[in-house]
């Protein structure tokens, strides 16, 4: 019976993530939903700006914070092993429905692209980013790094195996695919709004600062000389700026993340 509860609070957990993603396309390209970053009452500036910041740095807090290994091993002393990653997602689900709902709209604007070919671009490069963040995923084990996987072996009675060093597809160009979708997807706009604008460079600076600083150093922590050969050769975010990989070399970012630290796409 545990088992088999564990099983669905996992099942709840992804889905409620999974329609949590799909409102953040919307919610980025102010696209279908009812409210997206430049819809809605702004309000006073000073105001909006407030709360703004606060919302982006509850999510770096809780998006980070629970990452760490530190916070993991005094974190399963609460909640149980198989369903941690899965209250991880929920947990970091729910940061991010509270930005999309409290969200306030700063209207001025920063470029307008009105060329039809440069607004095509765009979008597509938009919708490009947003491809290769769910794409990336399955390289690395989607199950894995949204819970599934935990709570299907716990299901089954099954042993997960160790981790594997490996370099899946677009990991062998970028060491962090994930974060680059997301790059392309904040700022591919044909309107930029100050609002957009605030939330584009608040979450790539936290994204340079957490994968770079924190991220990194937890996957040197746990795969040691391996990874750190892997970040000579490979760039972080800009394809074949990097050393030339060397054909045949398998380095990682697959299971690191969905383990050792997780990247999550939430």
């Amino acid at each position: 019976m545990r088992k088999t509860a564990f099983f669905l609070y996992g099942i709840v957990a992804y889905v409620f993530f999974f329609v949590v993603f799909l409102y953040a396309i919307g919610f980025v390209g102010n696209l279908v939903v009812p409210k997206s970053l430049d819809t809605g009452a702004a309000g006073a500036l000073g105001a909006a700006l407030a709360i703004d910041a606060v919302l982006l740095t509850l999510f770096a807090v809780q998006h980070s914070g629970m990452a760490r290994p530190a916070f993991k091993r005094w974190w399963t002393r609460i909640i149980p092993e198989p369903i941690e990653r899965s209250t991880y997602v929920l947990v970091a689900s729910a940061v991010l429905a509270l930005i999309f709902a409290l969200w306030r709209p700063l209207p001025g604007i920063v470029w307008h692209v009105v060329n039809p070919v440069g607004v095509v671009v765009l979008w597509a490069l938009f919708a490009l980013g947003w491809t290769i963040v769910l794409l990336a995923t399955f390289m690395i084990g989607h199950a894995n790094l949204f819970g599934l996987e935990q709570v299907w072996f716990n299901l089954v009675g099954r042993m997960r195996g160790p981790d594997r060093f490996r370099t899946p597809a677009l990991y062998r160009i970028v060491r962090h695919p994930i974060m680059l979708g997301f790059f392309i997807a904040f700022w591919a706009t044909p309107v930029m709004t100050v609002g957009h604008l605030l939330f584009a460079v608040a979450t790539t600076g936290y994204i340079l600062l957490a994968v770079l600083q924190l991220e990194e150093r937890d996957l040197i922590a746990h795969f040691g000389d391996a990874y750190r050969e892997y970040r000579s050769r490979v760039p972080a975010f800009i394809p074949f700026t990097g050393r030339r990989a060397r054909v045949g070399v398998t380095a990682p970012v697959s299971a690191p993340r969905a383990r050792a630290k997780e990247d999550s796409v939430v």
